[in-house]
């Protein structure tokens, strides 16, 4: 064995390293260590002709499939035979075997640490974890393979299990049941081998008897979901997938019906950067059609807390892998462990070219069971997708009898739909589908009292589906999650680094498209592949939601670090060049909307806006004002007052308090950073003790309170501020937290009676009720938002707004006088102990802006600017926007280059405020035509929403839609 220093080393320098002894029973393996072992043998002389394998136990656990130890087994050469782990610890030596023939295996073996569910470990990040070893090595034998007794063993299982999911009363479950007892039988303890066949035969007629017509049809479709970091780090993720992946192509070679399915693209590219040797096979394998890719998006990603855009080039990424790669190009989404589905999400995946929906995820919830498996899902613009939920309520499936069973006793479209999807194989370090789950899906193709089972693709499942269900129901909204809610807030800098690595994205591919254009500026088409992908990367499903080990949040942070730098190195070099020197009057303005006179998209010279001040409350606190707002601040630090004086209108209830920080308890029954479970309300303190509130500094352009405040081992320090002429109140939150399971919230009550509130979602909001009538709203104790929630009566609303947060509650209550509160609470910190002991210790700052009067179109418009600050310091010239949109409706969610190189300019925009809009686009350079394209800008053919008027474009859009347009430049 010879022991890797560090980090894992090539495959050239593991096999090259020097040896020393290990023996079976021996102790190996650091936490998150590399050993490379060889393995040596000789085939015995009585065996020739046999079929030999080498078993190869690491230390392995069999009763958890995956998460442990694992390893990659190659030959001398260097090419890759297959992976070793926990329920796959076989290895084909030689079939028919040669007498004496030397055996030589070498085994990359990881000893990533078996992490403790549930428990604080210091496992979780090899800084911490020590270096103990972790494992004792197992079985390390040649053996012959004995397919008589194997066949035997699967024959059994199918049938043992078959028998005990049927009723007692029909003849069928006798006949199996007498048919086992003559095998049994037939069977001599004392010598197998020679019996097994004799075994078989008794089997034979139980067998063969068919399926009913009727029967359900399960489309069994290999599969290992691979979370591409969780209890591991992304570096471990490379080596899951090649251990896996090379697993799959060894059982595609053996089992010519099997067809196996990976989705996530960067999956592929890992091997395609780190383990081009397997890579190799996964080509062949794919090019043979047997090996699928699926999904069509970057990674399984999060789809709640992703930004419009973000959410859109997951698909444009994903897809346009497949295509360059493999020429495949999907028609669905795959997503079966996301923690529930956004309601923007439909009209994406269409936008994308997809049209179908798988996942497992929302059979967790909680308190309401799904009604539908396969359903029409409509989102936020009309748009309906088809989508699917396997009945087997697993991505695990392992063709166990039970599971077979449920999926059919379970599917709730009996009578009008007769098929379902299975994913099967062993995931997360599990090795993919086994042998054993083949052999038993071959018995159970058409047995009598069991489901039909097939290998089949995705895309064959759900045009099977989709054509056989003329009429299927209609769920419209989002897909909740009725669990792991949250998601919304664990590891707060995490979802502040994608927050603004959005932003900047936005900002960068805004300027260097404007530099382009008017300067001839190298646009970064390198620089901005890396930079999505990176992003898109650490959106997955159990790195942006916070649920992953504290190793993989050390290195989120450095490199959301080193994309901010990236991407604000090229915002300066293209504002420079627009420009020119960076002094003058001239603010650049990235947000879709005119800020201050400044037009989007383009820098001018802001009007200044009036005056604000600041005195003192003769009770304590001080009272801020500009004009636009009054708002009180009393001695405690809590806003009293937030008084809309053009409209003379009070915001807050009576004798409330709003910039309320609570603090309440949070030790959810299970999942501790997944998951916040409703009785976490029932003790709450309320931080009022200040340790100072003073005004200023003084400033003409806004009027400033600071307040500070100490809890348990944290400190806070809010700056409350009202810039001059401003419609909202600004509060940073800076808090340095030192707590342990502990919720931060936020609070604002709200004078307003509305039985729904409206939250942003991609490209465009959804609403949520305010009141709890049904379980299903009862459920939602927490949701999700972007950039804004917004609160309105007829005439008149409140919008809050925030740079970084998602989880947010509502509640309301009827005040003595008759009055409705309607309380919104944003999400801030928490403090779970697993699977990071220490989730979220350290700074943090956010920002909130309250903005009474808002419309939905205010709130849009704000939550772009407090996420989009105007760049400092300003430029000398001015500079023109390249495109102009005479209607707030209709917003742009990008404008950039289109990423074939051609020079064509892209833009892409969607109506926000959930009406019927007309807009007209006016470019700002010469055009010869445009066209309206895909997410991956290719034309869509007939759109009647855009056509040509004059030189600009004339647009129509329904509520919320969503439009690309593509301009070529003359």
């Amino acid at each position: 064995m010879w022991v890797a220093s560090d980090e894992p080393v090539p495959v050239a320098e593991g096999l090259a390293g020097p040896r020393t002894a290990i023996e079976s029973g021996d102790r190996w393996g650091a936490p998150w260590g590399t050993s490379w072992l060889t393995v040596e043998g000789t085939v015995p002389e009585g065996w020739a002709g046999k079929t030999v394998e080498a078993i190869i136990d690491l230390g392995f656990d069999r009763n958890m499939t995956g998460f442990q130890c694992e390893g990659l087994v190659y030959r001398a050469d260097g090419s890759p035979v297959k992976g070793l782990h926990p329920r796959n610890q076989w290895v084909r030596v030689a079939a028919p075997a040669v007498g004496g023939e030397d055996v030589v295996l070498h085994v990359e073996a990881a000893s990533n640490p078996v992490i403790p569910f549930f428990s604080p470990t210091a496992l979780g990040d090899k800084l911490t974890a020590g270096g103990e070893p972790q494992y004792r090595l197992g079985r390390m034998d040649l053996a012959v393979f004995d397919e008589d007794v194997w066949q035997l063993v699967m024959d059994l299982e199918v049938l043992g299990e078959l028998m005990h999911e049927m009723p007692e009363d029909p003849a069928r479950r006798y006949d199996i049941v007498r048919a086992i007892e003559r095998a049994l039988d037939a069977i001599d303890l004392q010598n197998v081998n020679s019996t097994a066949a004799a075994a078989r035969d008794c089997l034979v007629d139980v067998l063969a008897k068919p399926a009913t017509p009727s029967a359900h049809t399960i489309s069994a479709v290999g599969h290992a979901h691979i979370d591409t970091a969780w209890l591991w780090p992304l570096r471990e993720t490379v080596r899951k997938v090649a251990r896996t992946t090379a697993n799959m192509t060894a059982l595609l070679a053996e089992e010519p019906e099997f067809i196996f399915t990976m989705s996530q693209a960067a999956q592929y590219d890992f091997l395609k950067q780190h383990r081009p040797e397997v890579y190799e096979k996964v080509k062949k394998a794919v090019s043979e059609g047997r090996f699928v890719p699926a999904g069509g998006m970057w990674v399984e990603s999060d789809t709640n807390m992703p930004g419009s855009e973000a959410m859109a080039r997951q698909f444009v990424y994903g897809k346009r892998f497949f295509l360059e790669e493999f020429g495949i190009e999907n028609e669905e989404a795959w997503l079966p462990d996301t923690f529930g589905f956004a309601a923007g999400l439909p009209q994406i995946i269409k936008a994308a070219g997809s049209k179908w929906l798988l996942t497992q995820k929302i059979s967790w919830s909680e308190i309401n069971q799904f009604p539908h498996h396969t359903f029409l899902w409509e989102g936020i613009d009309g748009t309906r997708i088809f989508t699917h939920f396997p009945p087997v309520d697993t991505y695990n499936c392992s063709m166990q009898g039970r599971e077979i069973a449920h999926a059919a006793r379970n599917f709730k479209d009996k009578g009008r739909a007769s098929m379902s999807l299975a994913p099967t194989g062993w995931g997360d370090g599990g090795g993919g589908t086994t042998r054993e789950m083949v052999a038993k899906a071959a018995r159970m193709k058409n047995l009598e009292g069991s489901p039909k089972v097939l290998w089949d693709k995705p895309a064959d499942f759900f045009a099977k589906a989709e054509a056989e269900y003329s009429n299927p129901p209609v769920w419209v909204g989002e897909l909740y999650l009725e669990l792991h809610r949250a998601t919304l807030t664990s590891q707060a800098k995490t979802k502040q680094g994608n927050r603004r690595s959005e932003h900047l994205l936005r900002e960068a591919e805004l300027w260097a498209a404007t530099a382009a254009v008017r300067k001839d500026f190298a646009y970064p088409y390198d620089a901005f592949d890396h930079t999505w992908k990176t992003v898109l990367l650490h959106q997955f499903h159990d790195i942006l939601p916070g649920s992953a080990i504290a190793w993989v949040y050390r290195e989120a942070a450095q490199t959301y670090a080193a994309v901010a730098q990236e991407l604000a190195e090229i915002i300066e070099r293209a504002q420079w060049v627009l420009g020119g020197e960076r002094v003058g009057p001239n603010l650049f303005n990235s947000t879709p909307h005119p800020w201050r006179s400044v037009p989007a998209g383009a820098a001018a010279q802001p009007e200044q806006s009036g005056s604000c001040s600041v005195i003192a409350r003769a009770e304590g606190g001080f009272v801020l004002e500009n004009g636009v707002l009054r708002v009180e601040v009393d001695a405690r630090g809590l806003v009293i007052s937030v008084f809309d004086l053009e409209r003379r209108r009070e915001t807050l209830p009576p004798d409330s308090a709003a910039n309320l920080l609570q603090l309440h308890p949070d030790l959810p029954n299970s999942w501790d950073a997944w998951d916040v479970d409703l009785f976490y309300r029932n003790r709450v303190t309320d931080l009022t003790d200040v340790d100072f509130i003073v005004a200023g500094p003084d400033s003409t352009a806004s009027a400033v309170v600071r307040v500070g405040r100490s809890f348990g081992s944290s400190k806070v320090e809010q700056i409350l501020s009202l810039g001059a002429g401003e419609h909202g109140l600004d509060i940073d939150t800076s808090v340095d937290w030192h707590e342990t399971e502990k919720f931060l919230k936020l609070a604002f009550p709200l004078d307003i009676h509305a039985d729904r509130y409206a939250s942003e979602t991609q490209f465009g909001h959804m609403f949520r009720p305010t009141h709890t009538n049904t379980n299903w709203e009862y459920a939602k104790f927490e949701a999700c938002n972007h950039r804004f929630v917004h609160f309105a009566e007829p005439g008149w609303g409140v919008a809050l707004v925030n740079d970084s947060t998602y989880g947010h509650d509502v509640t309301r209550t009827v005040r003595a006088d008759g009055g409705t509160t309607t309380t919104v609470r944003a999400s801030l910190l928490r403090a779970p102990r697993f699977p990071d002991p220490e989730t979220d210790h350290g700074a943090h700052t956010f920002r909130h802006s309250l903005i009474p009067g808002a419309s939905l179109g205010d709130a849009v418009s704000a939550g772009y600017r407090i996420n989009l600050a105007p760049f400092t310091p300003a430029v000398a010239k001015a500079v023109a926007p390249l495109f102009t949109i005479d209607n707030d409706a209709v917003v742009s969610s990008a404008v950039k280059l289109a990423d074939d190189g051609s020079g064509d300019i892209v833009l892409r925009i969607y109506e926000a405020q959930g009406g019927r809009a007309s807009a007209l686009v006016t470019t700002g350079f010469d055009t010869s035509g445009f066209q309206v394209c895909d997410l991956l800008e290719r034309p869509v053919g007939s759109d009647t929403s855009a056509v040509a008027e004059g030189a600009a474009v004339r647009l129509q859009l329904r509520p919320f839609q969503l439009v690309t347009l593509r301009f070529t430049r003359t």
